[in-house]
């Protein structure tokens, strides 16, 4: 589990790296101490111990400092559940797995996260998770759930299989948004409903693949095809 106050890189790193990661560090510390809003990209450069136009060499502002955080939730992400995805063939459990790795790895951000989550709430910031800005960890969480879902067992409509890893990327974004708000100890209500849903989802799944449901799945996704909500479209 990744603290604030842990270096991102090792002391071998290349030294731009290793700068890199000391404002990023920083600015995140300070985001926690003083609030998103308070923390200037002056006061980030001071605390990291460089100039000002050397923090704006490395992050353009405070939104990319931000975006630099996704990106490194993403990785360690990937590293958390890579054990898992390598040899657990049941959709269901890879789903689960992979949720509550994401529940592990964010628990030390959980209490400045909704700092900054006003700004990431308005459609036009870009650090909202559905701006251009955030495209390569948006791209990369969506990436993530391909692999959930063709690593496993499940079996998907062929109409169905090239949306629904971005499907489960929104359904990520959800238990995120009743994460940023959950104020039960530890988040312990998010683990409940990730445990709750994600045998829910794995059900639907298979209940799409059946001559029944099939066409009122498909029907389902081509609403989100036509009103232009898959972003990778």
């Amino acid at each position: 589990m990744c603290r604030v106050d842990q270096p991102a890189t090792t002391p071998s790193a290349p030294k731009g790296e290793q700068t890199r990661a000391l404002i990023l560090e920083t600015a995140l510390r300070l985001f926690q101490e003083n609030g998103y809003d308070r923390t200037t990209m002056r006061a980030i450069a001071k605390d990291a111990g460089v100039s000002v136009g050397n923090a704006y060499y490395y992050f353009e502002s405070k939104e990319h400092l931000v975006q630099g955080f996704y990106d490194r939730m993403v990785a360690l992400h990937r590293e958390a559940v890579a054990p898992l995805l390598a040899s657990e063939p049941k959709f269901a459990a890879r789903l689960d797995g992979v949720m509550q790795a994401w529940l592990e790895v964010s628990e030390p951000y959980h209490e400045f996260a909704a700092q900054f989550f006003k700004n990431a709430a308005d459609p036009a910031s870009p650090l909202s998770p559905f701006s251009d800005e955030s495209s390569p960890a948006r791209d990369a969480g969506i990436g993530l759930m391909r692999s959930v879902l063709l690593g496993s067992t499940a079996k998907v409509d062929p109409e169905l299989r090239e949306d629904l890893p971005e499907l489960l990327w929104l359904y990520q974004m959800a238990v995120v948004l009743f994460w940023v708000h959950d104020k039960s100890e530890k988040a312990a209500k998010t683990g409940m409903l990730v445990r709750r849903s994600t045998p829910l989802i794995a059900r639907l799944l298979q209940l799409s693949a059946t001559r029944v449901f099939r066409p009122l799945t498909r029907e389902g996704v081509q609403l989100f095809r036509d009103i232009g909500w898959f972003t990778s479209k």
